[in-house]
């Protein structure tokens, strides 16, 4: 059961965005093994039904969260099948770009559709349900938006920008009822650095610059920030909101 069981026997909803690999799935899980239903939404059927394996109450959801009218979609799938819906995660991103003299729009606009444009509208649609429940809204950033990233700017810059909106939503959405927090994992073992079209020489000198600059001196784990995810949307974590939670073994702080 989850950490506010004993203020509430109804078993919470959960979105969870981006949930068919690392953090997203971890998350998923972490939620689903509190007793929590977890619709999974994610691109790819086969890596959500793999993050579903062995948990009764996680519900894979293929949909595009840029696609136009899947934030309604989403919200309604949750609130049709099981009623409520009272955690939002909105994890989902991708990491792809490079640096300056590299960039054009047809890679800018995916990252902006996707780690900024897609977390709004799905929250917007979001909020009515989220109201009736008294819910939460946790959005995944990065560390990486609060220092310097030697790989690609515009993709911390996406990130950052999210942190901004957990800041604005929360004191708009407190009246409401509704909590906005944000989790930013630093260095974590996900499938993201597959997909920055980095070369071998490239991710390892990455993977040591980032080594470097952690005082716990190792990467994270997706469960670590899943555990982080699901602490601050507890119910016991009531009079939380608007904070940045950084996860990233003491970087930003070093």
């Amino acid at each position: 059961m989850d950490t506010g069981t004993q203020h509430s026997s109804t078993p919470r909803v959960v979105v969870v965005t981006g949930a068919g690999t690392g953090i997203g799935r971890a998350t998923a899980r972490a939620f689903a093994r509190e007793g929590a239903t977890v619709l999974a939404v994610g691109r790819r059927p086969e890596p959500l039904a793999e993050a579903a394996e062995g948990f009764a109450t996680i519900r894979p959801l293929v949909a595009d969260i840029t696609a136009e009218g899947a934030p309604e979609e989403i919200v309604a799938a949750a609130v049709d099948a099981y009623g409520r819906l009272d955690v939002l995660v909105n994890n989902a991103g991708i990491g792809n770009g490079g640096p300056l003299g590299t960039l054009g729009r047809e890679v800018i606009g995916p990252l902006l559709e996707t780690n900024l444009v897609a977390p709004v509208l799905l929250t917007q649609a979001a909020v009515p349900a989220l109201e009736a429940s008294r819910g939460v809204v946790v959005n995944v950033s990065t560390t990486i938006g609060q220092r310097g990233w030697p790989v690609g700017s515009v993709y911390p810059a996406t990130k950052s920008a999210l942190e901004t909106l957990t800041r604005c939503w929360a004191v708009e959405l407190a009246p409401r009822g509704v909590r906005v927090v944000a989790v930013a994992p630093g260095a974590i073992e996900t499938p993201i650095a597959d997909h920055m079209g980095l070369t071998p020489e490239q991710r390892t000198s990455l993977r040591d610059w980032q080594l470097a600059h952690i005082p716990l001196g190792r990467i994270g784990r997706p469960e670590e920030v899943a555990w982080a995810i699901t602490s601050v949307a507890s119910r016991d974590a009531a009079y939380l909101t608007g904070t940045v939670l950084p996860v990233d073994g003491g970087a930003l702080v070093s």
